[in-house]
């Protein structure tokens, strides 16, 4: 069947350009009344978007509003970056202040390589949008390294610096030449050479460093590390609660008045116990052995004992009026102290969203309240496709949007599938044989059914997530229109007013209320694409509409290019906030990644000349993007009798 356009359709309205390459596009070069359109002059949303760490930190002390941290280091094999990234994604929604990332001297930590310190901490702040310090020591690194390492962490957006002296590498002590000695150089080096930009910490050791002559002595360090530019301390690890107390006295009485942070260690296995004394140099308590020693082959034993032993030593700290918050050091591993901190009631995972997408701590994202839909299941790629942009929509989008830069690293571990191959094939299909086992991969999607290899099809290539919430609103009819062969890839459903703190549907802060158009995109055959255009012209002026192929012919009604906002809030003491819209323009841009995704990430899965890999090429080749819009938010959601109405028409008999 060809496609036929109606002629009332392919109007001046009609999209033809641009092209997704992620080249400049002349016709929309922003003027500056496009940029003054973009911005907002009411307050932000999310005060803590504005907030430096040492401001959140004094704020919280204020209120006397308790807080956690985590620590983590960069992963050691070269699979592990992506669930490395994935397990940020998991312990943020538990609402820690920040994070850290340790740095690996031995493994290049400043460079550009997944397993880098540098790019690991970067990831977290621009694609996690947690607030994130790193770790800088000065064993084996010149000046000129160090500072390159600084600039470089600032134009990443890293704001907060973790100053060590670091550990000898390979038993070296001495500094390079031209570097430093001690963490109080690094700090000095710091305000010296950025200012205030630098939130910096540095780190306490409540027993004494090991290599300091005396514990006065290293306190007396200490002091000279603060008075050198440091904002708060964080411990090494203790076993016992006192000696906590004893250190944060023994500050005081220098005239240490910064915040001081205790560090949690979690007791998870005989050997990584072992491994962590040796290397702190410090001592478990004999009552702790007494424990440990009869079940060091248990590992199942340990960990319990463990968790018991820091929900125990944290309800301690926290009952003093000395802690501000904990830090845990977690080895990479969220599990066990996610169950300490749910016990000790600081799991602080909150239905409501600050914005309808993932927001990214970048400085200079930090008035960034508008995106457009198409990535909202692929956030992160959004934020790596726009990381070049210099300012953000803050308030609309504007009549013109700035090029999107090209999408041809789907390897990079933020963008690909966290599953590895062998897992994807059992969600997927080992062996395709039509499109409509395709079909059923979206259905099991949708339904959480496990599939015909009792696997449960946890995500697809255009999302790396389980279904948000709000899906469940629509989940029946999703399933309807998927076994039909219309592939939703994104959707919302239509809300009127809803509260801000609805659990399903509501983000940003309390006592506004939330407005949705009903929003549908999917891919579908060029035979639906015919019906649907025929039945389309019965709801013209109600419904918008955008279908590509993917050679990039488009058609669609929307009024020469303008954006049609399809999420906004209204809230107390602010102008009304519209944070996701339908935007011809980045459409194009979109639908290049979106295409591409069938082949990149699904059809590479199987030897290039199989049955498996051609249904899916063929997919890509023929299959039309659609999106659709119900302007009339305050009536039932039309887009499902839209879909009826395109397969009665294709049902209906052919007179001859």
């Amino acid at each position: 069947m060809s496609l036929s356009v109606p002629p009332s359709i392919r109007n001046s309205a009609m999209v033809n350009e641009p092209r997704g390459n992620g080249g400049p596009n002349p016709s929309l070069g922003g003027t500056e009344s496009s940029k003054e359109s973009w911005r907002c002059s009411s307050p932000g949303l999310d005060p803590e978007r504005h907030e430096r760490l040492r401001e959140k930190m004094k704020r919280r002390m204020e209120s006397g509003d308790k807080w956690f941290s985590l620590e983590f280091f960069p992963p050691r094999k070269a699979q592990d970056p992506a669930n490395l990234i994935s397990e940020f994604d998991q312990m943020g929604a538990g609402g820690p202040l920040f994070i850290d990332v340790t740095w690996r001297p031995t493994e290049d930590p400043g460079s550009d390589k997944d397993r880098s310190s540098m790019t690991i901490a970067s990831t977290a702040v621009n694609y996690c949008g947690l607030e994130t310090m790193l770790h800088m020591t000065c064993y084996c690194q010149s000046q000129e390294e160090i500072t390159g390492h600084l600039h470089k962490a600032k134009r990443l957006g890293l704001k907060n610096i973790l100053a060590l002296s670091g550990d000898p590498v390979d038993g070296q002590r001495e500094a390079k030449e031209g570097g430093f000695h001690y963490a109080v150089d690094l700090v000095e080096h710091i305000r010296k050479e950025f200012g205030d930009y630098f939130d910096i910490c540095v780190a306490g050791y409540p027993k004494g460093h090991p290599d300091a002559e005396s514990f006065e002595d290293d306190l007396k360090h200490l002091k000279e590390k603060v008075s050198a530019g440091a904002d708060f301390i964080i411990t090494q690890l203790f076993f016992e609660a006192d000696t906590f107390f004893r250190f944060v006295k023994a500050c005081s009485e220098i005239g240490i008045t910064c915040p001081i942070l205790p560090g949690i260690f979690l007791i998870q296995g005989y050997r990584s116990l072992q491994r962590i004394v040796k290397l702190s140099k410090l001592e478990v308590p004999q009552r702790i052995r007494d424990v440990i020693e009869p079940i060091k082959d248990n590992d199942d034993a340990i960990r319990i004992y463990g968790i018991n032993l820091a929900v125990s030593l944290c309800q301690e700290l926290l009952a003093s009026a000395l802690v501000p918050g904990l830090h845990f050091y977690t080895l990479n591993h969220g599990m066990a102290t996610t169950e300490v901190l749910k016990r000790l009631g600081m799991w602080a995972e909150d239905p409501r969203r600050p914005l309808p997408w993932a927001v990214s701590a970048h400085p200079k994202r930090r008035e960034e309240y508008v995106r457009p839909i198409f990535w909202a299941s692929r956030p992160k790629s959004y934020i790596y496709r726009t990381q070049e942009w210099d300012e953000f929509p803050s308030c609309r989008w504007g009549r013109s949007s700035p090029a999107f830069g090209e999408l041809k690293d789907h390897h990079l571990f933020f963008l690909k599938s966290k599953a590895p191959r062998e897992e994807l094939l059992r969600m997927w299909g080992e062996e395709l044989t039509s499109q409509e086992s395709v079909c059923e991969v979206f259905v099991h999607y949708l339904s959480g059914e496990p599939n015909r290899n009792g696997c449960q099809v946890t995500c697809l290539p255009w999302s790396d997530k389980p279904l948000a919430a709000e899906t469940s609103l629509m989940k029946e009819e999703l399933l309807r229109v998927n076994r039909r062969g219309v592939l939703t890839i994104n959707s919302q459903p239509n809300v009127n007013g809803r509260p801000s703190s609805d659990p399903v549907v509501g983000w940003g802060p309390s006592g506004g209320f939330v407005f949705q158009k009903a929003y549908l995109e999917f891919f579908t055959s060029r035979e639906t694409v015919g019906a649907l255009l025929q039945v389309l012209k019965k709801y013209e002026l109600r419904v918008n509409y955008h279908i590509v192929d993917v050679k990039g012919d488009n058609i669609t009604n929307a009024p020469k290019l303008q954006p049609n906002a399809v999420t906004w809030g209204i809230f107390p003491g602010r102008e009304i906030i519209q944070p996701t819209v339908v935007d011809p323009v980045s459409f194009m841009f979109w639908k290049d990644e979106a295409f591409a995704l069938w082949v990149e990430q699904w059809g590479k899965l199987y030897d290039e000349e199989s049955p498996s890999r051609m249904i899916i090429q063929d997919i890509h080749d023929n299959y039309f993007l659609v999106n659709l819009v119900d302007n009339e938010f305050l009536l039932d959601n039309c887009l499902w009798q839209v879909i009826e109405d395109t397969f009665e028409l294709l049902n209906r008999p052919i007179l001859q």
